[in-house]
């Protein structure tokens, strides 16, 4: 009986870990070249055009999906929040992307390969 209850304490926490969105990689993959994010994060998403545009490869999904939420709120004039990001060109194209959208290619960033931390 303990097993069984340890193996079903088990399942269930391993299902409250899924995300809220399950992510497509290549849809996420297909909103970075949609909305040409290329064109300044470099097509390696590391390589950025300018020193100042950040790397995106191998950064964390929450943290993207949490930037590009700021951005679309930003972008739609929300009042100035600590959750508002303001700037023009990010704002336009986070107010094109969905929910579903902005999970996928946060995920899909996040997969890519990277200096940015440690892989365990």
């Amino acid at each position: 009986m303990k097993r069984a209850i340890f193996a079903l304490t088990g399942v269930l926490a391993a299902m409250s870990a899924l995300p809220a969105h399950a992510q497509d990689l290549a849809a996420g993959k297909a909103v970075f070249d949609k909305m040409n994010c290329a064109s300044c994060h470099g097509a390696d998403a590391k390589t950025a055009v300018q020193p100042e545009y950040p790397i995106l490869a191998g950064q964390h999904a929450d943290y993207l999906a949490h930037a590009l939420n700021a951005y679309k709120r930003g972008g739609s004039n929300s009042p100035a929040t600590a959750n508002v990001r303001k700037n023009p060109i990010m704002g336009a194209f986070a107010a094109q992307m969905s929910d579903q959208d902005i999970a996928n290619v946060s995920a899909w960033l996040a997969s890519q390969p990277s200096g940015l931390g440690v892989r365990r």
